[in-house]
């Protein structure tokens, strides 16, 4: 038998099982527009990883998140009255959004839902410990069309300026014309397809991830954050001067053959070594704030 104090936390996981399930439930249209979304649209993939990676983070570290546990009526009970004005506000403009607006309107209340259970079971000092993992939640809120846009100009303009630099490095004649690349023997278009948004949120989710676990200053973690990004656009501009340097120089099929559309992964893997290095000097001082995650969770 276990003792009674484990037996009370046990159920209260349950209960926020349970509630989990009824969100989901209430939210079952939305909830299930949004998983058809992310497998048909490759720069939001990440949406189904976003609860699993979440729900992880709160077992490996649930000792500390854990610890002290008391209902907390107030604050789920405010969490609640803004998801449900969330979805009050989104249904009422069903005729002036765009369907991913109103994916973003309803995931949104989703997750204030059962960010609030959690609060409402667990307390508040348990949401203060495990406020990471449940902020992470957020990221499988579809962004609006807008704010996609914006990002992916900005992916696109930052990694046509590091291609332009390196072809000014590399001594190779080009005119640009925004993000069109004129060349001796052929031109380039970086276009959105090749601004680099995949893997800038694959990146972004894996710096939240190390700097949660791995460095303790919340100010290294922004750092942290901000420079993977800064260095996945630079990773880019890198891939579109290689293919396009090599496209000029040796063989004009660089630019349709595997290089270019499954070499993805080793660019990639470029930019997570120049990463490196930033975390090396972050971490230094750092104490180990990933032992505590990773011990074997007690049942």
């Amino acid at each position: 038998m276990l003792p009674e104090e484990k037996k009370n936390d046990w159920r209260l996981y349950l209960f926020f099982a349970l509630w989990v399930v009824l969100c989901v439930a209430v939210f079952w249209k939305p909830a299930s527009g949004v998983l058809r979304y992310a497998l048909g649209n490759d720069n939001a993939s990440h949406i189904v990883l976003i609860p699993f990676i979440s729900a992880w983070l709160l077992y490996v570290e649930h000792k500390r998140i854990f610890k002290e546990l008391k209902f907390d009526y107030a604050g789920g009970a405010v969490l609640a009255v803004l998801a449900a004005g969330a979805a009050m506000l989104t249904s009422r403009s069903f005729d002036n959004w765009t369907e991913t607006e109103m994916l973003t309107g309803y995931t949104t209340a989703l997750v204030l839902l059962v960010i609030a259970g959690f609060v409402l079971i667990f307390g508040r000092a348990a949401t203060k410990a495990g406020r990471f993992s449940l902020l992470f939640l957020f990221l499988m809120v579809p962004w609006p069309d807008p704010l996609l846009n914006g990002a992916i100009y900005y992916l696109q303009k930052g990694s046509a300026d590091i291609a332009e630099m390196i072809f000014d490095l590399a001594g190779v004649p080009a005119l640009r014309e925004g993000f069109v690349f004129r060349l001796a023997h052929l031109s380039i278009e970086v276009a959105k397809e090749c601004s680099g948004i995949r893997s800038s949120l694959a990146l972004l989710i894996l710096a939240l991830l190390v700097g949660h676990l791995f460095l303790r200053t919340f100010w290294k973690q922004v750092v942290f954050v901000v420079l993977g990004l800064v260095i996945m656009i630079v990773k880019n501009g890198i891939r579109i001067a290689t293919l396009t340097i090599l496209a000029q120089y040796v063989d004009p099929g660089f630019l349709y053959g595997r290089l270019h559309h499954e070499g993805g992964f080793v660019f990639f893997v470029i930019g997570l070594a120049l990463l490196l290095p930033v975390y090396w000097v972050l971490q230094r001082g750092e104490p180990r704030k990933a032992a505590a995650a990773a011990e074997a969770p007690a049942l």
